[in-house]
């Protein structure tokens, strides 16, 4: 039996909840599943679909990580016939019990954002104490992996293992009909899924059309996601006088959200360094190539490991208006967006789940 103690999972939106609930799925092949998550609005649902055992806990949120931990504490002993914990972020181990974890492997997941703590503070100090309870670290990029070794990680456990994917399914016809009323006529067609933040490039994006504008009179920009960020955002549309050209859309299917994937001509996100805040993958590219979709990314992060420069998109200076502006317009010169999308859609195919759960389970035997 496998358990998984997390702090991100489905129906919650994000990129980590994707990959627990990825995980999680693919899992299942390998022996059954328990899960202890938190409660959402529509878990029930959701739980429903899959045969996995969950325990989702709710309350107070500062309670409710030391209950969740205590739950999972008398769990690990009460069952000696786990074969391994996995969990999503340092803090699902902090209040674990490490003499409930012997004989067992224990892995941890680590992302950019959530080891990125100045050497020495207290939360760094944290993070490494907790994390030293694991036998494996698993880091979701090359990048993830530098920062982590940097930040004081023991890197000799860290073995990277990029967030999977699931098996490409073409979009529902009613679905495709719907993207192509919204694309009409324009090119190119530009997308972005992400959370509306900083460090996703979403604002510079939407200078650089406004740049392009001139170049390509019937470019069209669609940003699907929600965040903290989305007032700024339309209101810089707003000012730029583009409202006829970007639309912000989220609350959608995700079978909607593929046919849109599919009916553009480029995935956007040149990611940036914000704060402590920094692009560790980038799924959402994997997820584009699916779809024989290209992408630009950002230098900062560990976009080069979702996109092969020059060959399944490019890489820019998120910084850099300019380079952003250079690497959209570069890209439809010559149809070489057509070329880097073969490729793209080639290169998505070694991040499905059914091949990325492999190497977990080459470290837990």
């Amino acid at each position: 039996m496998f358990l998984i103690n997390t702090k991100n999972f489905p129906p919650e939106l994000g990129g980590m909840q994707v990959l627990m609930g990825g995980l999680s799925a693919a899992l299942l092949k390998y022996g059954p599943v328990k899960i202890f998550a938190e409660k959402h609005n529509n878990s029930n649902t959701y739980d429903k679909k899959f045969q996995w055992d969950i325990t989702r806990v709710s309350g107070i949120k500062l309670f409710r990580k030391f209950r969740k931990a205590n739950l999972v504490n008398n769990y690990l002993k009460e069952n000696p016939s786990i074969k391994a914990l996995i969990a999503d972020h340092w803090k699902s181990l902090e209040y674990i019990d490490k003499k409930s974890l012997l004989n067992k492997k224990t892995l941890c997941l680590i992302h950019s954002k959530e080891i990125n703590h100045p050497a020495n503070s207290r939360l760094n100090k944290r993070m490494i104490e907790s994390i030293s309870k694991a036998n494996f670290i698993i880091s979701n990029s090359n990048f993830t992996k530098r920062l982590a070794k940097n930040n004081g990680i023991d890197v000799n456990k860290i073995k990277v293992i990029h967030p999977g994917i699931d098996f490409y399914e073409e979009p529902d016809e009613n679905n495709i009909k719907a993207a192509e009323k919204i694309f009409k006529d324009s090119f190119p067609c530009l997308i972005t899924v992400a959370r509306f933040d900083k460090r996703k490039g979403h604002d510079k994006t939407i200078m650089a059309i406004r740049n392009l504008k001139e170049k390509f009179p019937k470019i069209k920009y669609v940003c699907i996601g929600h965040g903290s960020e989305e007032k700024n955002l339309k209101k810089l549309v707003h000012e730029l006088n583009l409202e006829n050209i970007v639309i912000f859309m989220n609350n959608i299917n995700p079978d909607f959200k593929s046919a849109l994937i599919k009916k553009s001509n480029l995935f956007v996100m040149p990611s940036i360094i914000y704060k402590k805040s920094v692009e560790g993958f980038g799924i959402a590219f994997i997820e584009a190539g699916q779809h024989g979709i290209p992408s630009i990314g950002g230098e900062d992060g560990g976009a080069s490991d979702a996109i092969i420069h020059n060959k399944t998109g490019l890489i820019c200076n998120g910084n850099d208006l300019d380079s952003i502006y250079q690497s959209i317009k570069n890209i439809f010169e010559e149809d070489k967006y057509l070329i880097f999308g073969k490729n793209a859609k080639e290169f998505s195919k070694q991040f499905e789940w059914s091949k990325i759960i492999k190497k977990y389970i080459e470290l837990l035997n």
